[in-house]
Formats: C-alpha cells, structure tokens, sequence
C-alpha cells in the first residue's frame, strides 16, 4: 500500500510530468529549429537530444529559477497539494493549447501567471518580484535580442554573403560549420533546462520540502530538486517527440529560410541571453521570444521589415503568447478560488 503522503504527491507530480511533456514540445523550436531549418540534423534525433542537454542544464545551472517560481512570487508555506496541482494543470491547459496550434510558447510566462493567480488571491504576490524585476526582464530581453541580431545580421552577415562566403558549398558543406550550429542547438536545449524545467519542478520541490518539514532555506532544498529534477526532465524528449515537428516546421521554415550562418548567430544569441538571465537573476524568462526575436533581426537585416512583419505565421506568434499566459491565470485564478471556497486543501 502506498503512504497518504506519497498518494498526495504523487498527483501533482503525475501533473508536473504532463506540463513538462509540453514544455518539451514547445522548446523544441528554439532550440533546433534554426539547425533544422538550416538542413544540418535529422529531425528523428532531436527528441534525445534534446533531452539530455535541458537535463543538464536544469541540474547545472536551474536552482535559481527554482527558487523564485517555487517561493519567490507567492510564499513557500502556500505551496501545498492543492495549489501546486493548480498551478500546474493551469499551465498545463495553457500549454497544450498552444501546442495543438503549432505555436512555440512562453512556458514561463504562462507558469509565471499561473502562481500570480492564487498569490494575488491571497494577497500574498511579491509585487517587487513580478513588477520590478520579471515583468521588465520580459519586455527588454526580446529586443535586446532582436537589436543584436540585426545589427549582427547588418553589419557582419551581410557583408560576409557580399563576397560570397555564404554561397560557398565548400564553406556550407564543411563538418566544421555543421557541427558548430548542432553544438548551438545543443547550447540552447542546455539554456532551457536552466530556466524552464524550474517551471514544474519548482513548485512541487517547494511542496514536498513543506509536507516533509524540512526548511526551504536549507541545503536540503537543492537535493530534493535534482530528485525532482530526474524524474520531471525527461519527459520534455517525450513532449519533443509527440509536438515538436510541427512548431520545428512553424519556426524553422515558414519565418525565414535559414542559412547555416544565421543559424549560429540565432542560437547563440538566444540561449547566451536566457542563460545569462537564469544565472545572474534567477528570473523565468521566454526563449521562445528571444528566439523569435532574433530570427526576426536576422530577417529583417536581410529581406527587410515589410516581407518579415506580413508574414501569417509571426502574427499568430504574438497572439498566441498573450492569448496562453492569460488561460493559465484565468484558470488558476478560477480553480483557486473554487477549492478555497469549498474549503478544498489537501
């Protein structure tokens, strides 16, 4: 027979599972969209892959984001079965919603809003936290991104497909060059895993050192979350595999046509920026924007804003990625105050 406390985590758990399945499916794009797109891997390897680096990277460098979407925005202790499994299946709706379109979302935005909902109910957000320090950080990254890939795209690509250098099926066949770009996808899987895994296994470590009494400032914080960790990472090569060649087909080819140049200057860009951002602040921050928003620098260095903007595909992005973090805190909210209203806490 299973322990009662056991039974209770493992429902969350159950839950942070299938949300990091569509975390997978919707970081795959970021991450190997340009090498794919540029033609240099096969899309049957990506999943494992992909698998392995966002493990590593959430176990090397993820303890920072952990912290703020476990106990950073809404206080530890409130983090119990309840709330933990609505913070998660309200992201997990939100996510899959977003996959089922095909489109590459922010799965830190939509966790991020998903714990805003029961900290706002309960008067309890870290108003500091989300207004002064994540919300900008996700205003400002994106066209940090755009900015240093246009003018990358401007005033090094351009210049370097001017003499040809870009053209040359020597240069473009080289081993070299294909296993740097595959070693920049492998750069951005490393990135997510540092800031998105947090985005599930966050919440139910906080849960599990709450049900077991152990204090979330001690070291026994960090060996609880690579526990987690272990068990939550893996199922984003399982969500890579079921969504992600759609959204690989979404961001690799219908933006722009990559060429292997571009694709080292777009993962490079976007994974230093997100990796920088989950090791110096902790903050949960969108590679799925600061991706975009560099395919659309380097585009638009290249064919020029009116042939990048008109395009169907960038349009459904920016919809999608305002459409997705609101279902997550609406239904948060909504489930939130539904079992506290029923006296609902387990």
């Amino acid at each position: 027979m299973l322990s009662p406390l056991f039974s209770l985590i493992l429902i969350p758990l159950i839950i942070a599972i299938f949300l990091a399945i569509n975390m997978g499916g919707s970081g795959t794009a970021p991450a190997f969209s340009a090498a794919v797109g540029a033609n240099v891997i096969r899309k049957n390897l990506v999943p494992g892959i992909f698998g392995v680096m966002v493990f590593l990277g959430a176990i090397i460098a993820g303890k920072g984001t952990a912290n703020t979407i476990g106990k950073g925005l809404l206080p530890a202790d409130y983090m119990d079965f309840t709330i933990v499994s609505i913070i998660l299946f309200s992201v997990a709706m939100a996510l899959l919603l977003a996959n089922i379109f095909g489109v590459p979302q922010s799965t830190s935005q939509a966790t991020v809003m998903a714990v805003v909902a029961p900290a706002a109910y309960y008067n309890e957000l870290n108003t500091h936290k989300l207004f002064v320090e994540i919300i900008p950080t996700w205003l400002i990254m994106p066209i940090i991104s755009f900015i240093i890939c246009y003018l990358l795209g401007r005033f090094l690509y351009k210049p370097i497909r001017k003499r040809g250098w870009t053209m040359s099926s020597k240069i473009n066949r080289s081993p070299i060059l294909k296993g740097i770009i595959v070693l920049m996808a492998c750069y951005v899987a490393f990135s997510i895993g540092s800031n998105n895994v947090a985005n599930a296994a966050g919440p139910v470590t906080t849960m599990v050192i709450n049900e077991l009494g152990i204090d979330p400032m001690s070291s026994n914080f960090t060996t609880i979350l690579i526990l987690v960790v272990l068990i939550i990472a893996p199922s984003f090569a399982i969500g890579s595999s079921i969504f992600g060649n759609k959204l690989l087909q979404n961001t690799g080819k219908e933006i722009i046509l990559f060429g292997r140049f571009e694709a080292v200057i777009i993962s490079f860009v976007s994974a230093s920026l997100l990796l920088l951002v989950s090791i110096t602040k902790g903050i949960p921050t969108s590679l799925v924007q600061l991706n975009v928003a560099a395919i659309i620098g380097i585009g638009v260095a290249k064919l020029g804003a009116k042939h990048i903007f008109r395009k169907t595909q960038v349009n459904r992005f920016f919809v999608m990625w305002l459409v997705s973090p609101a279902i997550a805190f609406g239904l948060s909210y909504m489930l939130t105050t539904l079992f506290d209203n029923f006296n609902i806490h387990v």
